[in-house]
């Protein structure tokens, strides 16, 4: 397993499994809920449901939230919950298998829904929005690259930085030539 993702089980229904134990599992947007935190010996508290509300809903950057994101909108929404509760809260729920981690820049997490469901990353290197994508073509080759070695693939993480559309109409096309020199 890539070591910028962190998977683990933890007896949740399969909405919120990873797809490496079951990969037949179709996408679903099926949102944790009280009964799954239960399942993984966690109190259905309401920081812990207030985040995922926020991790549920998106923001401007997707579903990928940084710890501050998610400590930026419960300020918005008026809840009184500390930075260090939102850390603790993450990694609660990321060890508890709801949420994935992924260290994205320079050690930056963000984090998102473990919804079962394989993709992988266009990350923009000006605004920092994270769009998630799938391609056949990417995970067959991925495979064969595995395979011509003498691997058996188990997971990977893919991640590809570029500049969104936004930031290029913002930047001028003509000033985006030549960044990938």
């Amino acid at each position: 397993m890539h070591a910028c993702v962190q998977r683990r089980r933890f007896g949740f229904s399969p909405a919120v499994v990873p797809r490496l134990l079951y990969p037949n599992l179709a996408p679903t947007n099926a949102m944790p809920n009280s009964t799954d935190l239960r399942r993984a010996g966690l109190k259905a508290t309401s920081p812990r449901v207030k985040i995922l509300e926020i991790l549920t809903a998106g923001t401007e950057h997707g579903r990928h939230l940084s710890a501050e994101d998610v400590y930026r909108q419960l300020l918005t929404s008026e809840i009184d919950v500390g930075i260090s509760t939102v850390y603790r809260v993450l990694n609660q729920l990321v060890d508890a298998g709801v949420l994935l981690r992924h260290a994205f820049e320079a050690g930056h997490a963000v984090y998102e829904l473990n919804e079962g469901a394989h993709h992988d990353h266009l990350i923009c290197v000006s605004c920092g929005r994270v769009e998630e994508f799938h391609d056949d073509a990417i995970e067959s080759r991925q495979e064969r690259v595995a395979n011509e070695r003498g691997f058996v693939l188990r997971d990977h993480a893919l991640a590809l930085y570029g500049v969104c559309p936004a930031c290029q109409a913002g930047a001028g096309v003509s000033s985006m030539v030549g960044l990938n020199a």
